[in-house]
């Protein structure tokens, strides 16, 4: 079983949910939305376009009941103080109520795994304002579920070290760093975070491949830093990491220069790519295409995954948004899990 999170409910994320399970029935069987009823409701009716209908919704008291839901409806698990009509957050608009109404069910649904309850969680997209409103002190999904797994083994959130990988079937990267500033970026990459970053790596895409990957290290600086002319980060830090990983027994190489290495991932040379931040490494995704991009969380006892893609505050509740990304964000926690 995996439970899938709405996201946001002021986004897109109670739509695309909807309509994964209309979409794709057989891959959604047995899966099931840990949320609110209402608020799925809402989200199907968005479903209902020019000779469709609104898609059922049914409430369900565990997660087994998930297997005797029909196809193509959207069974819905309450983990939530219930939301009448009249209650549910407007669209498009950042709203404390929201922010809040989401973390929850992100909370739920990691418990749950981290549990054996679920055997996957896959969340619909988060924003970042509205659970700042609602007084979360996390940017993201990633520091949220680090803090409640640690929290679950009883461990500080510095033991339990993670990382985000972005993959679609061309490319797949992994960042040192995630949602900090470009100046914070800079700073994190030292030899003890690219090198955990590549263990992290490594044994997660050890799982996934049934073999060892093969990890390329992308550069911060133009031409990875062209011997020290144009930045002194890859000599003292990232390339001393990847040799301190090839130590280890792993197959890393680089650091490459940024600007080809993704290239040549994307024609097979590499399995992986590891970016130094944010951005260097989510473009390249992103620019082929976020119909089929899955974010991963690396590092984690438990699978989760989510669209590659945002709450898209300006189509929420226009009934256009595309769930192809959700859709491959359960194909991955499945595979994941097998």
């Amino acid at each position: 079983m995996i439970a899938i999170t709405p996201g946001d409910p002021a986004g897109i994320g109670p739509e695309i949910v909807a309509k994964a399970f209309r979409d794709a029935p057989d891959l959604l069987r047995g899966c099931f939305v840990a949320g609110d009823v209402a608020v799925m409701r809402r989200g199907a009716a968005c479903t209902a376009g020019a000779g469709r209908v609104s898609l059922p919704v049914c409430q369900i008291m565990s997660p087994a009941e998930a297997w005797r839901a029909p196809p193509r409806c959207v069974p819905v698990l309450q983990v939530v103080p219930a939301l009448m009509p009249d209650q549910l957050p407007a669209f498009s608009r950042v709203q404390s109520a929201a922010g809040a109404h989401a973390a929850a069910t992100v909370r739920w649904a990691a418990n749950a795994t981290l549990r054996g309850d679920v055997a996957a969680m896959v969340t619909a997209p988060l924003h970042k304002a509205a659970l700042a409103a609602a007084g979360e002190t996390f940017p993201g999904h990633t520091e949220l579920l680090q803090a409640e797994a640690a929290a679950f083994a009883g461990r500080p959130v510095s033991e339990m070290p993670v990382r985000m990988m972005l993959a679609n079937p061309e490319l797949r990267t992994v960042l040192v760093s995630i949602h900090v500033s470009l100046r914070q970026a800079i700073d994190a990459v030292t030899r003890t975070n690219v090198l955990q970053t590549l263990h992290i790596t490594h044994a997660a895409l050890s799982a996934v491949l049934r073999r060892a990957p093969r990890i390329a290290v992308a550069g911060l600086n133009p031409h990875a830093g062209e011997d020290g002319l144009f930045g002194s980060e890859e000599r003292d830090a990232i390339a001393p990491a990847v040799a301190d990983a090839q130590a280890a027994g792993l197959q890393v190489s680089g650091p490459y220069a940024p600007d080809t290495v993704f290239m040549r991932a994307r024609q097979g040379e590499f399995d992986v790519v590891v970016a130094m931040y944010h951005d260097q490494g989510l473009i390249p995704v992103k620019y082929l295409g976020v119909e089929q991009g899955v974010n991963v969380t690396l590092g984690l006892p438990l699978v989760r995954t989510s669209p590659d893609h945002g709450t898209a505050f300006d189509i929420a509740g226009t009934g256009t948004a595309d769930a192809a990304s959700l859709v491959a964000a359960v194909q991955m926690a499945r595979a994941m899990c097998a």
